[in-house]
């Protein structure tokens, strides 16, 4: 009884696993693999790559690039110009007053002063032309702060026009410098008051003989090449004053003019002090032996003029750069040589004349160079009468000579600016 259950129990149980299994196909559902223990991991084994060489069925063209080249450098046509003075102040002298105009570009630069930073001494403009840009002054010989000279043959009114910038605004800046400009009238002391031009019958023969050995000395700044007389005083440092020293022969026979002495100032006062004398010796232009300057005399192309050129230069520990030049001037016949008290000698790798009588200039060689006493007189700027003052025997007749004194200026020198 006991096996019939058993076996009851063991088909119940075989037809409930199959039951099972049925259903577990169905669902797809598999049973798990029974387990396995992996395989040991193995390392990859590296394996070098075969460098081959690349061909190509065309040769290559491509090349660097060359270095870039800087642009060329294009000469630019350009000249520094130094300031160059402006003729802007004008004066007329009258009877009884002096008439001066000044241009409002006083400096010739296109910019227009203030008419209220300009006097003639203590002198405002009395009227303005505004068509012209012009301011004018009027005034009395003896007013606006006046100074006068007299010399032996003139009478000499000075006045000074003053300009003196205010800053511009409230920048206080200014665009032009200050400035002082010497204006002068010139009136002859000595007046004819014969009554020979009120009887042209009869002349006496002691006036045709004044008339005949009535002398002008005459001393001009000139421009490059001597061929026109110089418009301004106005010169920098480094540049070339070019003077021409002329005497006017009127009835005379052929003369020959000398420039024997030049001595250069900052006052018109010839025996003021600092004094440079740079002319001497009777006619040794000393000062390219002294200096090394190349200041020299020019060649000789007229008898009666005397041409020479003398480097701008200031005195040292000076605060004005106006400079008066007076020169004693020696006319005679071109009948008498040119000797050692006749002569016009420079110092250029030594001694040479004007005229090239070289052996003239022997003595100055062997002078003492530099000397500033003594001094001449000072006569009307650039203009004085001569006068005979011997007579030297030569040759079995009489040859005359005439000697006057020259002052030309004032003469201002600018300092050059050095950026």
């Amino acid at each position: 009884m006991v096996i019939k259950s058993t076996v009851v129990c063991l088909v119940a149980l075989a037809l409930l696993g199959s039951l099972c299994h049925a259903q577990w196909a169905a669902s797809g559902y598999k049973p798990a693999a029974p387990y396995k223990k992996p395989a040991p991991r193995q390392e990859p084994v590296k394996q070098t790559p075969q460098q081959t060489k690349q061909t190509f069925e065309r040769p290559l063209t491509w090349v660097y690039p060359a270095d870039p080249t800087p642009d060329p450098e294009v000469v630019v046509p350009f000249e520094l110009r130094f300031p160059v003075a402006a003729a802007t102040v004008a004066v007329e002298c009258r009877e009884s007053i002096a008439h001066v105009e000044a241009k409002k570009d006083l400096f010739g630069i296109g910019q227009f002063i203030n008419p209220a930073d300009i006097t003639l001494g203590n002198c405002a403009p009395v009227a303005e032309d505004n068509a012209a840009q012009v301011l004018i002054f009027e005034t009395e010989l003896q007013s606006c702060l006046s100074t006068l000279t007299v010399t032996e043959d003139y009478l000499i009114y000075s006045f000074t026009l003053n300009y003196d910038p205010t800053p511009l605004a409230d920048a206080l800046v200014v665009r032009t410098s200050r400035a002082a400009v010497i204006v002068e009238c010139h009136y002859p002391r000595k007046h004819n008051v014969s009554s020979l031009p009120l009887d042209p019958l009869w002349i006496p023969f002691s006036a045709v003989k004044v008339s005949e050995e009535f002398l002008y000395f005459t001393l001009r700044l000139m421009t490059d090449g001597f061929q026109n007389e110089r418009p301004s005083f106005q010169y920098y440092l480094g540049d070339i004053i070019n003077v021409e020293a002329v005497v006017k022969q009127f009835f005379h026979v052929p003369l020959r003019v000398y420039v024997e002495r030049c001595v250069a100032t900052i006052a018109p006062d010839m025996n003021s002090l600092p004094c440079y004398v740079f002319i001497e010796n009777n006619g040794c232009l000393v000062d390219a032996r002294i200096t090394g300057s190349s200041s020299r005399f020019m060649h000789r192309t007229a008898e009666n003029k005397l041409q020479f050129q003398l480097e701008a230069f200031r005195f040292q520990n000076a605060e004005s750069g106006m400079l008066y030049i007076t020169c004693h001037l020696k006319a005679t016949s071109t009948l008498c040589p040119i000797d050692a008290e006749h002569r016009a000698c420079s110092y250029i790798n030594g001694w040479k004349e004007a005229s090239g009588q070289d052996a003239a200039c022997g003595s100055c060689a062997s002078s003492a160079f530099g000397g500033n006493q003594g001094a001449v007189i000072p006569a009307n700027p650039g203009q004085t009468h001569g006068r005979k003052i011997r007579d030297v025997s030569q040759s079995e007749s009489n040859v005359f000579e005439w000697e006057g004194d020259v002052t030309l200026g004032p003469i201002p020198i600018g300092e050059r600016v050095v950026a």
